[in-house]
């Protein structure tokens, strides 16, 4: 049995995470602001002797001193979830980035915690429009302020494992779909077509394409790379073999809804926002020679999240 300390717990991809180390046997502290995050994806754990739930910001140190003191591994999935806003307000990709996670690998190297996972993101490679990108693609220049966050804590967590004799899982990841889902392309969509079943506003041109994986299949490829990949520090892209455009998205929505004629009406340019990267091709080749492959491709994870959504919202 292993205690973990999980930020960003009860959020979508870490409440699917805190379910399946509690089926593990481990012990799972979640630490949660619950300002993107709902209590109500963990409350089932609540009588749980082997759970604690602690209501609390990354961005208070001191706060993380005392938590995260006596657990065996991190998990750090606590960021900013809304990549557009970072265009706003400049400083949150800073803060919930890049401070919050020198915060978490502060409090572990106060406390002597050894072990951390770090969720990344494809973001960091920035556009490189049709290039593959894999672990060594290189120079890596985000074009958001959420990129810069998540490439600031991979340089953080790299710091402190060779300063401090810790060891880090850092997972980039592909866009997340499925169960518990708050935000996203799908659940956005949905969301629109229930106000207006007769037009869908599609933000840029329709053809943006990106890799897709279930979140169930994400959190399996975590835990089977943390056994598998022992290293000072592993480097992983987590991403499905395929890839789906925008359009195609919007199609079997309409088509699982059950609607007819639904007129689409395109933004215009080819990304959907400023910082959001048109295409994305990334290489998961180095997981796969590990031995994992996602059970879901883009497109069955973007149906099963449909069903999921129109099912539970």
């Amino acid at each position: 049995m292993v205690k973990i300390f999980v930020t960003g717990g009860a959020g979508f991809i870490g409440s699917v995470l805190v379910e399946k180390l509690l089926a593990e046997g481990d012990e799972v502290t979640v630490y949660d602001n619950l300002s993107s995050g709902k209590e109500e994806l963990i409350k089932q754990h609540f009588s749980n002797p082997r759970f604690e739930f602690i209501k609390g910001d990354t961005l208070d140190l001191d706060k993380l001193k005392k938590t995260v003191k006596g657990h065996d591994l991190v998990f750090h999935l606590a960021a900013n979830p809304d990549i557009a806003k970072g265009a706003i307000q400049t400083d949150l990709d800073l803060k919930e980035g890049a401070i919050a996670t020198y915060n978490v690998l502060e409090a572990m190297r106060v406390n002597g915690v050894r072990k951390i996972v770090f969720t990344s993101s494809s973001a960091v490679y920035g556009d490189q429009e049709h290039a593959v990108t894999s672990e060594s693609f290189g120079p890596l220049l985000p074009i958001s302020f959420y990129g810069a966050g998540k490439l600031a804590g991979e340089a953080l967590v790299s710091a402190f494992c060779n300063m401090y004799d810790v060891q880090g899982w850092i997972f980039r990841f592909a866009n997340i779909t499925g169960r518990n889902s708050t935000h996203g392309v799908t659940f956005d969509f949905i969301k629109k077509l229930r106000k207006d079943q007769k037009e869908l506003e599609i933000l840029g041109d329709g053809t943006q394409s990106k890799s897709y994986i279930y979140v169930d299949d994400c959190v399996d490829a975590m835990l089977f790379i943390m056994k598998k990949s022992n290293e000072k520090i592993n480097l992983y892209n987590i991403c499905s073999e395929d890839f789906i455009d925008v359009k195609s998205i919007a199609d079997i929505i309409v088509k699982q809804i059950g609607l007819k004629d639904v007129k689409y009406r395109f933004t215009g340019g080819r990304g959907g926002w400023k910082g959001d990267v048109p295409k994305v091709r990334m290489d998961g080749t180095k997981l796969k020679k590990l031995g994992w492959t996602p059970k879901l491709t883009s497109k069955g994870a973007i149906e099963k999240t449909v069903s999921w959504i129109l099912s539970n919202t």
